[in-house]
This record gives structure tokens, C-alpha cells and sequence, in this order.
């Protein structure tokens, strides 16, 4: 693994790491920052999931994570959002391809050699981490926007027992009902709705739910409200009965500002569960 760069922040260590991944068969790039606890032992792990056009430097730059994770003793990775690189398959537009990878395992051509985010995210990431940083890896919660909150609440939901808590921010609530998914998830997964399903937040929290607690924020004035269809999320948490907290906080919109002034909540949110014995 490469070091591409490591610089002091708020008491711990912001890094940037690339290595070779068996999982996309391409480079990948994330970041990682830990607290100045991690020097001492072991730490909590926030996953932090990044949206449409987003590398894992858009969020580590801009989202303000660092400050409130170190208040808290936390780490916070950052993943790319697909594998990128010469060879690797890509599209005119900015929601399909690199970028875009949705966290699915992709099935269809030109798409399958790659794009296999999910087993990256689930399984192949993890790994790394925790072979190589001060991580407690029994102790981890997942978060993301836009693209990156679909990918937090169905792997949250898929892998019970992995993360304690899961909270997102405008995330894309009903993929399989929206133009953001449908073609995403048809040009991934092939035209078989059924293999889309447990890539579908509102479809999961209906079938399965989370074993614990759910925050989701989404602003009144996102220009995306009606891809995103967070009322389809909030019937299925209500009709399922589940412990979650869904806000529409007025006037945002789904920018980084959005994000960034909501993150000291998150954080909060995700180190009460955490710490929690």
C-alpha cells in the first residue's frame, strides 16, 4: 500500500492511501483519518460514503468530519466511489461509470470487470484496515450522501451485525422506483428487477430493517427531491416500526454546505452507539 500523503489534523493524522485492489482490478485511493487515541490503541471506525462525481477527497476536504470525529476519538474512512484508471469502463454522462459506482457488484459488460463496489466496501476494505491501522473493527458505524446514503443504508441493512448505527445525508431513498437507479442499477445489474431489490433502501427497511438506530437528514430545498423519494424511506421505517429519526431540515439543498452543517450531529449521533456498551 502507498502512502500519497499523510498531514497533521485537529490533534491526529488526516492520510491518503492507494493500493492494488483484487476486488475492482484496479488502483484505489481513500482516506483515512485518525485520531490522536490511535496512537495508544485501537478506535472506533466511521465509514463515510461519497455521492455522484465524488473521489474520497470531496467529503475529506469539505464535509468538516475530521474536527468533530477527533472530539470523539473516532476514525473516518473515506472510499473512492468506483474504480477509475486506464481500462476501465465509463460514460458520457456524470451519473453512470466512474463516479457513479452505486456500491453494487456489477454483472453486465462493460461494467463487470470493475465495478465491483460492494465486495470493496463489504469486504475487501475492511480487511485492509484493519490489518493496517489501530482500528477496533468490532466497533464500526456507516454514514453517506446522496449516492454514498443509498450505499450506507442497504449495506448497513444487508450486513447485520457489522455497523451499530446508520445515518445519511439526502441519500437516494427508492433507486429501484427512481431515474437515479433504475439506470444505474439495469446497466449494472441487467433488466431483472428482482436482482435490484437489496439495492433498494425503502424496499430492505420493509423486508428487513436495522438492529439499531437510523438518523437521516435531507433539506426542504434539495433540487433533487423528487430522485431521492425519502417519503418512500419514511413509509417503510413507519410501517415497520423502526427506530430511526427522519428530518427535513428547510431550505437546504444537497450541496456540502448541507452536509457539513449537519456533520457535528452525525457524528454525535453515530458515538453515542459507538460507545455504547
Amino acid at each position: 500500500m502507498e502512502t500519497v500523503a499523510e498531514n497533521q489534523a485537529f490533534g491526529g493524522i488526516q492520510g491518503v492511501y492507494r493500493h492494488a485492489s483484487t476486488s475492482t482490478n484496479c488502483d484505489m485511493t481513500f482516506g483515512l483519518f485518525l485520531p490522536e487515541e490511535a496512537a495508544e490503541g485501537p478506535v472506533p471506525l466511521l465509514w463515510y460514503l461519497s455521492g455522484l462525481t465524488c473521489t474520497h477527497e470531496n467529503a475529506m476536504t469539505k464535509a468538516g468530519a475530521q474536527a468533530w470525529c477527533a472530539e470523539q476519538g473516532i476514525a473516518i474512512v473515506f472510499p473512492d466511489t468506483s474504480p477509475r484508471g486506464e481500462g476501465v469502463a465509463n460514460d458520457e454522462a456524470y451519473d453512470l461509470g466512474q463516479g457513479a459506482g452505486f456500491y453494487v457488484n456489477a454483472t453486465q459488460d462493460p461494467w463487470k470487470p470493475h465495478f465491483q463496489m460492494w465486495d470493496y466496501i463489504a469486504e475487501e476494505l475492511p480487511a485492509l484496515l484493519g490489518e493496517t491501522f489501530n482500528l477496533d473493527m468490532s466497533r464500526q458505524s456507516i454514514t453517506g450522501h446522496s449516492m454514498g446514503g443509498h450505499g450506507a443504508l442497504t449495506l448497513a441493512m444487508n450486513l447485520p451485525g457489522r455497523f451499530r448505527s446508520v445515518s445519511a445525508f439526502a441519500p437516494i431513498c427508492n433507486p429501484t422506483g427512481s431515474d437515479w437507479g433504475r439506470k444505474q442499477l439495469s446497466a449494472y445489474l441487467g433488466d431483472d428487477a428482482a436482482d435490484w431489490a437489496k439495492h433498494d433502501a425503502s424496499l430492505l427497511m420493509a423486508e428487513k430493517g436495522f438492529d439499531g438506530p437510523v438518523l437521516v437528514d435531507t433539506g426542504t430545498a434539495d433540487q433533487f427531491l423528487d430522485l431521492l423519494k425519502p417519503e418512500t424511506l419514511a413509509a417503510a421505517i413507519a410501517t415497520r416500526r423502526q427506530e430511526a429519526s427522519l428530518r427535513l431540515q428547510k431550505g437546504y439543498d444537497h450541496s456540502y454546505f448541507f452536509v457539513s452543517t449537519f456533520m457535528e450531529e452525525h457524528v454525535s449521533f453515530h458515538a453515542d452507539a459507538l460507545y455504547k456498551e
